[in-house]
């Protein structure tokens, strides 16, 4: 039986959005010129190819299904009204890939490709005697990245929290992007009241604490909402779907929170592209307002609104750790690079240091944001006209 979550339409939806762009690619216009611009550039085509690995990660995660409970028979258990039973735990496409290294935990710490324990601890030995020394472990060597507090493999942690990453910070982007085009755009080229109310709505949420703001919206929906774990048939809708999911939740409220700045840009670039002369021989030739926006000034903002992409996705990543951090992000159940940093930070003040969870952390983070940067700095170039005619 297949578990939607709402988080996982934001994966498919990205998903759906590269295979559109990929077939637009193949014919003539801005999208195809824009891949043949980046097919010259390696490095990008390199960043390209990680952002894919990751996205490839991420949708893995986003495809579950629930197994059918069986008896000791091996037939499937079924109700007194004669409905199958369904397992509360729904496992994606990547733990089940991975069950091994879901499955195979220690006792507690364990360093990266150890066969012992990180600590001592009172062995018993064969004579009957007693002594300290470092346990073995279950599955020595098994542990690229070693092992947390619980005895979980940090690889597999940190993979599941690829999908948290890609959710919050693209996710979120795609919340804040058409918001701040339209409101940007329409008290840019209309101006007057429109513009006066739009300034009123983004001054007036610009100068309250975004924090405040995250935290009463999550106190107010996102404390019974999904966090991962067993599932049970009254969270379900229409027996496939979780749309109280609190990781969407976070995204919606981080993505309300997070539009005035790009929209401040796109009002101050609209005020100056309005008054071109391409714009004004527009309106002397009888074009409407709606399609002077969309043949002329929505496609000359692309530049910022993509550079504020890639800023926002790279800001967000990093400040769903924050977030985690006084608890108000994803449940300790699901993934979450935030949540694998919020443990470090009690791992590096105890003798010996266990350093993994924060590095394992670190490097993951670093590999999803870095190569966006330089890939959208990549895609900003192809798009820009002024730099494809030189």
């Amino acid at each position: 039986m297949p578990v939607i979550l709402a988080t996982d339409l934001i994966v498919y939806f990205i998903v759906a959005s590269i295979i559109y762009f990929a077939f637009a690619a193949r014919g003539e216009g801005a999208a195809a010129a824009a891949w043949r611009s980046l097919k010259k550039n390696r490095l990008a085509l390199l960043c390209m190819a990680i952002l894919g690995l990751y996205l490839f990660v991420a949708l893995l995660d986003s495809v579950r299904y629930r197994d059918p409970v069986t008896g000791e028979d091996g037939a499937p258990v079924k109700t007194a009204d004669g409905r199958e039973v369904w397992s509360p735990q729904a496992l994606s496409l990547l733990e089940r890939s991975l069950s091994g290294m879901m499955t195979n935990t220690e006792k507690t710490y364990s360093a990266p490709f150890a066969d012992k324990l990180f600590a001592k601890e009172s062995i018993e030995l064969p004579d009957g005697t007693t002594a300290r020394d470092y346990p073995k472990l279950r599955h020595p060597g098994n542990h690229w990245l070693g092992t947390d507090k619980v005895g979980s493999d940090v690889l597999f942690t940190a993979l599941k929290g690829v999908r948290t990453a890609i959710v919050i910070g693209a996710g979120t982007t795609l919340i804040i992007v058409p918001f701040a085009i339209f409101f940007g755009v329409m008290a840019g080229y209309y101006g007057g009241f429109i513009d006066d109310a739009v300034q009123y709505i983004y001054t007036t949420l610009a100068s309250i604490p975004g924090v405040l703001l995250i935290v009463a919206f999550m106190l107010l929906f996102g404390t019974t909402g999904f966090q991962g774990g067993l599932i049970t048939d009254s969270q379900l809708d229409f027996g496939v779907f979780i749309f109280n999911d609190r990781l969407f939740w976070l995204a919606l409220i981080l993505g309300i929170t997070s539009w005035t700045d790009l929209c401040r840009l796109i009002r101050g670039e609209t005020l100056k592209l309005r008054e071109l002369e391409y714009v004004q021989a527009s309106k002397a030739f009888g074009v409407r307002s709606p399609g002077i926006i969309y043949r002329h000034i929505v496609p000359n903002l692309m530049h910022l609104v993509l550079i504020t992409f890639v800023l926002q996705f790279s800001g967000l990543v990093l400040a769903e750790a924050i977030l985690s951090y006084i608890g108000i992000g994803v449940g300790p159940q699901m993934g979450s690079w935030g949540n694998m940093i919020n443990t470090a930070r009690l791992e590096l003040s105890r003798d010996p240091v266990v350093w993994w969870n924060l590095l394992a952390a670190f490097v993951f983070m670093f590999g999803l944001v870095l190569p966006a940067n330089i890939f959208g700095d990549a895609v900003r170039d192809a798009l820009d006209p002024r730099l494809r005619y030189k």
